[in-house]
């Protein structure tokens, strides 16, 4: 029950007299045995106490109301005259508190820094020692992208200085690294973060690895590491790779950051996890060094869990635990790490690429096909850099390079021969681009012979002489010019029961639109006795 001096006071206050407002702030600033303390009925009567001119009113609020407790007042930004009078005053703490008001209640979000008096308190309250000002100071200066004691900029000079690309402000890299020494984690992240950009791993290590011992000390609890942020577990991956593991400490910590990495579904430490427990490098090679015993079960819950990510490499590894595992040679086992294989080479794996592009090639000559899926396989490996997947392509598959033969009969495709003989026109194209013989170009098949990568050529059927092989198609004029070409033989029958007829019918056509004769060598021009 209050005392009659309370009522008083209450009284006295609420009748405006502003010795009893600034009494009654303190009290509920401070507490006592009448009033608990309560520092937002302390900042509104301290604030009516300030608004008549009472400097230990303002100078009370700067020192002793944070920024969360402003916060919680309707229009917030009205209460920063009296932090910046606090700061005039010299109240280290005020300019924090203003600073922070500023960014974030200030009436124009898109405003890129603090107005340069509220960025200089900052800077004094800094210069003090509070830690969350260094490091606040530190963002705006980086944002701003000039220092506090450069000459009075304009809006678009700030906004100028503040684009992407722009260099590290020297200074601000100083509070940062001033915030992060005095143990400021976001300073200590961002600084690991700048030098990963770097590749300094020592620097990294550095900053990085007290934000990631906190980290574990936070998801320390089983389960608890499923609730990590993504950002939080891509950082404690990163500490694990950067850490050598040479020392049994640092083995055992950069396992500890696997862990709970993967475990809150990193896909590149689930990998690494799972390699690990394989004795497995990067490159998914066996680590012979390693004297660990293999725990291939649980190699094979993380790996999976990475390649469901879409990590080809990691399907990669699985591929090789069981072939590596599989010593007999068994057809089941074989075709499971089949399977792997081709998952991982759909998730864009070169090397596994490259294997599944020798796997297709051995099963397509056991069954007297051509190398279609083998030359699918072997060009995205080549696309990335395999210099064997390369070199297996050249043998499997030749690139479009055009006949003169064709290319002289392209000439003499007039409008007219065009437009009456539309499809032997387009076969003439055709060869012209990829480098078709006569027969090749007189009987392909288009609808069948375009496998999307290349082209299947084989005649056989109609011309026993011919031998079957691929040309591939490597760019995108290629691609586009095929489709236009493939759109006149769209709905019709490539073969002998077609409008075309066999081949004696249209190498007579030919004849007889562009002189050649049936072995391919044109009458009466420059190409007389040119084999085609």
């Amino acid at each position: 029950m209050a005392t009659r001096e309370e009522i008083a006071l209450l009284r006295d206050a609420r009748a405006g007299e502003v010795s009893q407002q600034l009494t009654l702030g303190k009290r509920y600033l401070f507490g006592d045995a009448g009033f608990q303390r309560n520092p937002l009925s302390a900042l509104y009567w301290l604030h009516r106490a300030a608004s008549r001119d009472e400097e230990e009113a303002w100078l009370l609020i700067g020192s002793h109301v944070p920024f969360e407790v402003v916060t919680l007042v309707p229009e917030p930004l009205r209460l920063c005259v009296w932090y910046e009078r606090a700061a005039d005053a010299g109240v280290a703490q005020a300019g924090l508190t203003w600073a922070r008001l500023e960014l974030a209640h200030r009436a124009n979000p898109l405003k890129p820094s603090l107005p340069r008096k509220a960025l200089a308190a900052l800077e004094r309250a800094a210069h003090a020692g509070i830690v969350e000002a260094q490091w606040l100071l530190a963002q705006e200066l980086k944002k701003a992208g000039i220092a506090t004691g450069a000459p009075q900029a304009g809006l678009a000079t700030v906004q100028a200085a503040a684009e992407p690309g722009k260099s590290a402000n020297p200074e601000a890299l100083a509070w940062a690294t001033r915030a992060a020494a005095n143990g400021v984690a976001q300073a200590q992240r961002a600084l690991a973060e700048r030098a990963w950009a770097q590749q300094d791993t020592g620097a990294f290590l550095g900053w990085a690895l007290p934000v990631a011992r906190a980290m574990e000390a936070q998801y320390a609890k089983p389960g608890s590491a499923s609730r990590m942020p993504e950002k939080d577990a891509v950082f404690l991956a990163r500490c694990a790779q950067a850490l050598s593991g040479t020392s049994e400490s640092e083995a055992k910590e950069r396992k500890r950051f696997w862990e709970l990495a993967a475990a809150a579904g990193d896909k590149h430490a689930q990998f690494a996890l799972g390699a690990w427990f394989a004795n497995m490098d990067e490159r998914c090679e066996r680590n012979a060094k390693s004297a660990r015993k293999s725990n291939y079960r649980k190699a094979v819950y993380w790996l999976t869990l990475a390649g469901q990510q879409g990590l080809g490499r990691a399907w990669y590894a699985l591929y090789k635990i069981h072939m590596r595992s599989n010593p007999s040679g068994s057809q089941h086992r074989v075709a499971s790490a089949l399977r792997y294989l081709e998952r991982a080479a759909e998730a864009g794996h070169g090397p596994a690429q490259l294997e599944m592009g020798k796997a297709c090639r051995r099963s397509e000559r056991h069954q007297g096909t051509l190398d279609v899926r083998a030359a699918f396989w072997l060009q995205k490996a080549a696309a990335q850099g395999e210099a064997e997947a390369r070199d297996l392509l050249s043998k499997i598959a030749s690139r479009a390079a055009p006949l003169p033969w064709a290319q002289e009969a392209q000439r003499q495709l007039t409008h007219e021969v065009v437009n009456t003989y539309p499809l032997l026109a387009a076969r003439i194209e055709l060869a012209a681009l990829f480098g078709l013989t006569l027969p090749e170009a007189l009987l392909l098949d288009l609808n069948a012979a375009d496998q999307g990568h290349c082209l299947a050529i084989d005649i056989r059927s109609m011309h026993g002489r011919s031998k079957p092989r691929l040309i591939l198609i490597e760019t995108g004029q290629e691609r586009l010019a095929l489709e236009r070409i493939g759109r006149h033989f769209a709905n019709i029958d490539c073969g002998v029961a077609g409008p075309e007829g066999n081949y004696r019918q249209r190498s007579y056509l030919a004849r007889k639109v562009l002189g050649f004769s049936e072995s391919g060598k044109k009458h009466n021009t420059k190409m007389r006795g040119q084999a085609i």
